[in-house]
């Protein structure tokens, strides 16, 4: 699709602070088209090939230059990349000694040992150079040309040399305002004049590795080897200070896209937005490799970007959020569904996903109930046929979680056919069916999530199958934490490690230990969402027991900030339990909040709800998380970061392999000093310059990534985004 440069810089504004009208407190999001920048990706077949710029010509054609002559890409799409292959296309041009490719009135245009020329021009331009080792040329007014071999220059002119001399040359650049070549050394920038023949030196510096022109000629950007500079175009002079606060500073190409400054560098390549911040491309969702070479325009208003290992072309595609959950959701079926389950692509040939497996996890039903949850709010919405097929099959595969272990009430981890289960060995248990296996230790994380999905199948999908199941697996499940006194009892008839809700074992804790408060925040919100649903007053005293007579209401009300790590004194349990902020527990209050406050006992208690979500809301605002600020809306308050919760959307990657991503190294942030919530940055990255990772992840986690697995998006993005369209915040596009 082709857009104009007014409207791509337009987009790239908005993709980095959000839409105007979402900017306002309590405001819906109106979906409407942003820019989602996405990578095609070819890769040279053999790997001692080095590759080292490419060009598109007025017809859309690429071709790149490497040291095995031209080449060009073959096949290559978004997920699917392509090789990089001789180019043929043309056979004299292939059997000649060429030395470099580049690119003159949109035309593509050679040097070899002997002349630049070109196929263009119905092959009218041969312009001997006399010089047998030329590697470097720009062309000029009226086919005119000046020409390196990295130690002398010669201007070739009406086909003959015109003039010459001998410097060191890294890169030559035309400027069509003034009518002057522009020549790069290590250590200076030169004019050449081909009216006077002029050549004079008007910039000194040190380690200039690239440049570029900008601004409509008037300025010379220059990368160094720690940095930038910028020098105006007409007097050489240098217009501020080295510009070091940069994702990383050893460049190797720069150069102006549509009104914006691209770098690369030695570890990937960014692009200069209006706010003076940076998106970063770097790493395999980008790039074939981090070692930049070249950065141009491409066709339809692509960015080429040349590395040692291959071509990244990146796209900017207008979309709305509504088409990016469609793209979502045809990923979530076509790779990601295992037994019914919303599961992991593991051991995939780095990002090949002809290749892995989907595996079993220790989350299986909390994973599936967050694609639950966003299925049901789907169907809620929509009415989708689609919506409601999905939700039966991954309650089928909850429903089993209960019926493959012979323990009433019970919920297994996972299961499996015999034999082929991968994580934690000692934790699978033969089923009563010979043929399977289940996985025992269920925590109290897939508790909550099985009673949230529960909960918003019962209250919102009007299939009575479908809500008569999903209430009789809540009461199942509660009524077996009620009968074993709050405690998830295992085969073996202990408790499980981390199921325990009991007062003896919560208040064990000391009152600053967030086990304590998040235990009691989730056990209420169980226990409330069950009665809502069964009219078991059993639920109810159990939860007025707890919260009266035990501390619960007062547990769950202590303000988050008063959570930290246990006093010297504190048994090791809760010193260990302290230690750090324990992500995976925002993750469980916020799908416990569901029940919480909505199925309040009463107006009283749903006040006091509220303000223990929005306190909570209120210190993970830093992380922009989407499903904390969307599920924050859930209280009715007229603030919940609507505006962060859109960025997080919109910013995040369509391509969810596990690459191995680094911003340790970057100058462009800020770092924090160690604290407890483990925050490194004083502004959290966007999500597609981070590791991928679902919502129980520290996302101020700078370095990871296994280059091994595709995660699912059905429940790090279509849980947010298909809450967010059913409590009315997110208005799909009109």
């Amino acid at each position: 699709m082709k857009h104009s440069y007014f409207w791509l810089l337009s987009m790239f504004f908005l993709i980095s602070c959000g839409n105007d009208d979402s900017q306002q407190p309590g405001s819906v999001h109106h979906d409407a088209p942003f820019v989602q920048d996405y990578s095609v990706k070819w890769h040279t077949a053999d790997s001692s090939v080095k590759v080292y710029k490419a060009y598109a010509d007025r017809n859309g054609v690429i071709k790149l230059f490497t040291s095995s002559g031209v080449m060009q890409p073959f096949a290559g799409e978004m997920l699917y990349p392509g090789t990089l292959v001789p180019d043929g296309t043309y056979r004299p041009i292939a059997h000649r000694k060429i030395a470099s490719l580049g690119i003159y009135e949109q035309q593509f245009v050679y040097i070899d040992d002997k002349a630049v020329l070109s196929n263009a021009w119905a092959g009218t331009l041969y312009a001997q150079h006399g010089m047998p080792d030329a590697r470097l040329f720009a062309g000029g007014d009226t086919f005119t040309f000046l020409v390196s071999n990295g130690s002398a220059l010669r201007y070739i002119k009406d086909g003959a040399v015109a003039w010459e001399t001998t410097t060191p040359v890294t890169d030559i650049l035309w400027d069509a305002t003034q009518q002057k070549f522009f020549v790069l050394a290590a250590e200076a920038v030169y004019a050449f004049d081909p009216q006077s023949n002029g050549f004079a030196e008007i910039f000194r510096g040190e380690n200039l590795t690239c440049f570029t022109l900008a601004e409509q000629g008037k300025k010379l950007i220059i990368g160094t080897s720690n940095g930038y500079l910028i020098v105006d175009a007409g007097s050489g002079e240098q217009e501020g200070t080295l510009q070091d606060k940069l994702p990383w500073t050893e460049l190797t190409a720069v150069s102006e896209i549509n009104g914006r400054l691209w770098f690369g560098s030695t570890r990937g390549a960014f692009m200069l937005k209006e706010d003076g911040k940076f998106n970063y491309y770097a790493s395999g969702r980008w790039l074939p490799s981090d070692d930049v070479r070249h950065i141009i325009g491409g066709p339809d208003s692509t960015v080429l970007i040349t590395t040692g290992a291959g071509l990244g072309q990146i796209h900017f595609r207008q979309m709305t959020l509504a088409e990016k959950a469609a793209f979502y959701e045809k990923q979530v079926r076509k790779r990601h569904i295992r037994n019914g389950f919303n599961a992991t692509l593991a051991g995939m040939t780095t990002g090949n996903l002809g290749t892995g497996h989907l595996e079993d996890s220790d989350n299986d039903g909390l994973w599936t109930a967050m694609y639950l949850g966003g299925q049901a709010f789907r169907y809620a919405v929509t009415r989708s046929p689609e919506a409601l097929d999905n939700c039966r099959e991954s309650l089928d595969a909850m429903e089993r979680l209960y019926s493959v272990n012979p323990v009433k009430g019970f919920p297994a981890r996972s299961f499996e056919r015999a034999g082929f289960a991968l994580h934690d060995r000692k934790a699978w248990i033969p089923a009563p069916d010979p043929e399977w296996e289940w996985k025992s230790t269920t925590s109290s994380d897939e508790a909550i999530g099985h009673i949230f999905a529960f909960a918003v199948l019962a209250e919102l999908v009007d299939d009575e199958p479908i809500r008569t199941k999903a209430i009789g697996l809540m009461d199942s499940l509660m009524q077996h934490i009620v009968d074993n006194d709050f405690y998830m009892v295992d085969w073996d008839g202990k408790p499980t490690l981390w199921a325990k809700w009991n007062p003896e074992y919560v208040n064990a804790r000391p009152v600053m230990v967030g086990d304590r408060k998040i235990n009691a925040s989730n056990i209420i919100a169980m226990l409330q969402t069950a009665y809502h649903f069964t009219k078991k007053e059993i639920y109810k005293e159990k939860a007025f027991e707890l919260m009266d007579k035990h501390g619960y209401l007062e547990n769950l009300m202590r303000p988050m900030k008063e959570i930290g790590k246990a006093p010297e004194d504190a048994d090791d349990w809760s010193k260990m339990l302290s230690s750090a902020w324990n992500h995976s527990d925002d993750e469980m209050y916020f799908l416990g909040y569901w029940g919480l406050y909505r199925y309040a006992f009463n107006d009283t208690l749903k006040q006091q709800f509220k303000e223990a979500i929005i306190d909570h809301w209120e210190i993970e605002r830093p992380e922009k998380e989407a499903a904390w600020n969307i599920a924050t809306a859930i209280t009715g308050v007229k603030e919940f970061d609507l505006q962060e919760a859109i960025w997080y959307l919109q910013e995040y990657p369509l391509d969810m392999f596990s690459w191995k991503v680094v911003n340790s190294h970057r100058k462009d942030i800020e770092l924090m000093e160690p604290n407890f919530r483990n925050q490194a940055t004083k502004e959290v990255l966007p999500p597609d310059e981070l590791r991928i990772s679902r919502h129980n992840a520290n996302r101020f986690t700078l370095d990871g990534g296994n280059e091994a697995s595709e995660y699912s998006a059905g429940d790090i993005w279509l849980l947010p985004y298909w809450m967010g369209r059913y409590l009315g915040v997110i208005e799909e596009a009109q």
